[in-house]
């Protein structure tokens, strides 16, 4: 296409308000985030309501940031694009609406994106050669999926948690062993200091899926090892269970996804996601590509966690499809992988 194609991005599907202008899907010229961490940490975890009521109060903050520092203004945007599914109720509302406020009063083509979707096309925006077929490893705290993304837009999922995600094992683990909220950050800091070869905690295979991934048992057995040494008035090494806990969640992914890389024949490899920031298992997953001959791409950390710009990415692949919504558009907090709603 000879006509650079603008887009104007918003993402509010958990606890970041954000906004960004993308440039042809893979030019960021501004990347805006509002995160509430520090408002959910006394909390332990995101509370829905109080999530929502902040989106309303940022959201228009952060799109008038983020035109202003992409020196752009929104009768250059060719399309507003919006998460709309998966994510919190009340706050994929808030960016719903208002991404139909603007195109309502605009005129410009609303394209609403899948999160997850959005997560795998931050890849495209720092690796330029990266294009599809390949499989990535989607890794947050709400999903852990294995997904041969066929063409942009065109997914197949072949493995996914039976329960909870990495991510979520990661802050249930963390509070355990008192180390709060965020769980993901904090285990992956810590870790540095403990033997991950302390403690043996179990590695969870799915008999009848082989690349499927459970890791409820695992926080399972953490919580019984800090039981047991309570109980016997043993001391606990919290470096250690989370070094060793970090361990056996990394040992799991890399080990499925490896091998789906392998049978499925496609050697590039991709993560995203928020636990897609975590340092070990970059390191795993880059040493075990290196040693197999695949090539290994992942966001920075900036585009792990969500954004704004992995939405504006993904929406121009669609956008160039000629996706395009209504203002009949709404939130759909369960939103599966490669469902569309038009």
């Amino acid at each position: 296409m000879d006509k650079d194609i603008y887009v104007l991005a918003v993402e509010s599907s958990c606890d970041e308000t954000a906004a960004a202008v993308v440039k042809n899907g893979r030019d960021v010229l501004s990347n805006v985030i509002y995160s509430q961490i520090a408002l959910h940490t006394e909390y332990g975890g995101v509370v829905p309501e109080i999530a929502s009521r902040k989106h309303i109060e940022k959201i228009n903050q952060v799109i008038e940031q983020a035109l202003l520092e992409a020196h752009k203004d929104l009768r250059q945007m060719d399309a507003i694009a919006v998460t709309y599914g998966p994510g919190l109720v009340g706050a994929l509302l808030v960016g719903v609406s208002e991404a139909k406020a603007i195109s309502f009063a605009t005129g410009i083509p609303l394209v609403g994106v899948h999160h997850i979707e959005g997560h795998i096309s931050a890849n495209y925006i720092e690796n330029k050669d990266l294009e599809p077929p390949f499989i990535c490893l989607v890794v947050s705290g709400g999903h852990s999926h294995l997904v041969v993304v066929k063409e942009y837009g065109e997914y197949e999922i072949i493995g996914r948690t039976r329960d909870d995600a990495a991510g979520e094992a990661f802050d249930k683990v963390a509070r355990a062993i008192g180390l709060g909220y965020p769980g993901g950050p904090k285990i992956d800091k810590i870790s540095r200091q403990g033997n991950p070869d302390a403690i043996h905690f179990p590695r969870a295979k799915v008999g009848d899926a082989e690349y499927d991934f459970s890791f409820s048992g695992l926080k399972s057995a953490v919580l019984n090892y800090l039981n047991s040494c309570q109980m016997k008035g043993e001391e606990i090494v919290t470096e250690d269970v989370a070094a060793s806990f970090q361990r056996a969640v990394i040992d799991v992914l890399v080990e499925h996804s490896i091998r789906a890389v392998k049978k499925y024949g496609c050697r590039k490899f991709a993560i995203a996601g928020g636990v897609a920031s975590n340092s070990a298992l970059r390191e795993a997953f880059e040493r075990e590509c290196e040693k197999e001959g695949i090539a290994f791409y992942h966001p920075s950390p900036i585009y792990c966690t969500d954004n704004a710009a992995m939405i504006g990415t993904a929406a121009y692949y669609e956008f160039l499809k000629g996706v395009r919504h209504g203002f009949d558009l709404n939130a759909v907090p369960n939103l599966k992988l490669g469902e569309r709603v038009l």
